[in-house]
């Protein structure tokens, strides 16, 4: 069958979703219909937003469902009358199988991850903040379990020592993109070969949960590498980010973007700061100093470090440790 010719229905939110559902509408391919979330209020001002996917479906003309509920019976009635051949999930939700099971060929995924490592909300984050210097991108069929399903394609792209988030997000979005394309034109060939996940234990396992503010804040008695890579695993969004003490109070806290490290013995407790008052801010951690390059104390704009210091006459009296 033509690939060109499948009745198509993308399920997704974020630009990471757009991406793919742009390639397949320029490259031709019949969408039938999107399913994205619910518009809802965000900001200080509480404006409802829509979702990327809305957003590009709509410019495009596609037809948008927006369920509450995947199984409310009125949005299953809709989907059934897509009449779709095959289903495409880009960072959605979990769907239930009267959802996935729907489409005569099946539902896949594109994930960010090379499966079976890193299930979850955050691949990216977390292969950056293990300190990977490789990971990808997986499509697999859907199945009652949320990221198990056999593997149809993968693509492997290294992580750079200069990647955070936001580079890397960028690098699997398009070479994501390039895979869905090539998983639709072998499914409506019926030339794939789904691979079941390998087994391994699950002690060795490497899972990416869903990332909280909490999650986010900087452990100064750990190793220096290991701070450098949690702050790009972070970098730009959500941030890590760390409380900071004057005298013994808390006064406030700090994002923070971009930083290096340097090995030392110091004698000093994790989380001391030395400066030069100009150029130079580091933070003590457990076997160097961390060079903070990068920073948004609260309240303030973000700045690079020497802006920082120009405006920050008393930089050795904070600490970023109790």
């Amino acid at each position: 069958m033509n690939a060109k010719d499948l009745r198509i229905v993308f399920m997704g939110t974020p630009e990471f979703a757009v991406t793919s559902l742009r390639a397949l509408v320029e490259g031709g391919y019949n969408i039938v219909g999107v399913v994205t979330t619910p518009d809802k209020p965000a900001g200080r001002g509480q404006k409802i937003q829509q979702s990327d996917v809305k957003q590009y479906a709509v410019e495009q003309g596609l037809p948008v469902l927006q369920p509450v509920k995947l199984r409310d019976p009125e949005f299953q009635t809709a989907l059934e009358a897509l009449n779709p051949d095959l289903g495409i999930v880009i960072a959605f939700r979990m769907l239930p199988e009267t959802v996935w099971s729907l489409p005569r060929l099946g539902t896949f995924n594109l994930h960010a991850s090379l499966l079976p490592q890193y299930r979850g909300a955050a691949p990216i984050n977390w292969a950056i903040i293990n300190g990977e210097t490789e990971t990808g991108v997986t499509t697999f069929l859907l199945n009652h379990q949320i990221d198990t399903g056999d593997i149809i394609g993968q693509v492997r792209c290294p992580i750079l020592p200069e990647d955070n988030i936001g580079t890397l997000y960028d690098k699997l979005m398009e070479i994501g993109s390039g895979l869905v394309l090539e998983t639709v034109e072998k499914i409506a060939e019926g030339n794939i070969a789904p691979i079941a996940q390998s087994h391994i234990p699950d002690s060795e396992l490497k899972p990416a949960p869903k990332i909280f503010k909490e999650d986010c804040v900087i452990d100064w008695t750990m190793e220096g590498k290991r701070i450098v890579d949690f702050v790009r695993g972070l970098a730009p969004y959500p941030a890590a980010w760390s409380r900071m003490y004057k005298e013994g109070a808390e006064v406030g806290s700090a994002k923070i973007f971009s930083v290096s490290f340097e090995a030392a013995e110091h004698g000093r407790k994790a989380g001391d700061v030395r400066t030069d008052g100009r150029a130079k801010f580091e933070v003590a951690c457990k076997d160097g100093w961390i060079a903070l390059e990068e920073l948004q104390l609260a309240g303030k704009r973000r700045m690079a470090v020497r802006d920082l210091l120009l405006g920050l006459r008393d930089a050795t009296d904070y600490r970023f440790n109790e």
